[in-house]
């Protein structure tokens, strides 16, 4: 599982295919890359597994739709025109009706890149390429801390 690091304590880093016991965790993911073939690759590994999933191709489109979609989890690639991974993610944070919103980095990273990261507050790491049941995983993870943390559990 190379690509991926822990961050601070709380964060959440790809796991066991099982999550806090709940196997059938749903909800709606927002993907963000500027690549289609990745967006779509992700979108039908997470279909597979029940959840909704909405496609953005930059940061900037992401943050008009995150309105509209109210995503449980968004994942966001770093090197994307207009508005990159990073900089969406601190603007997602700075917003109060997405600075809950749980993120992952789904991209190439480098080291600096998870500094970074983990400095804006994003939630979880998968390094470029990946293995479907990791991208699962890391999306069912972090949709548990969302639901837990809200208190809704679907």
């Amino acid at each position: 599982m190379q690509g991926w690091k822990w961050g601070k304590p709380g964060r959440v880093g790809v796991g066991a295919r099982r999550v806090g016991g709940v196997e059938g965790v749903s909800g709606r993911v927002l993907v963000v890359d500027d690549n289609e073939a990745i967006r779509r690759l992700i979108r039908v590994n997470l279909e597979l597994e029940g959840f909704e999933v909405v496609t953005a191709a930059d940061g900037a489109e992401c943050l008009e739709v995150v309105r509209r979609v109210k995503p449980d989890v968004v994942t966001l690639d770093v090197m994307m025109p207009r508005l990159d991974g990073l900089r969406t993610a601190a603007q997602l944070r700075a917003q109060q009706q997405t600075a809950w919103l749980p993120i992952a980095i789904v991209s190439a990273c480098t080291p600096a890149d998870l500094d970074r990261g983990e400095s804006v507050g994003v939630d979880g790491y998968l390094g470029k390429p990946f293995e479907p049941e990791d991208l699962v995983a890391l999306v069912r993870r972090l949709m548990v801390k969302r639901q837990r943390e809200s208190g809704k559990f679907r």
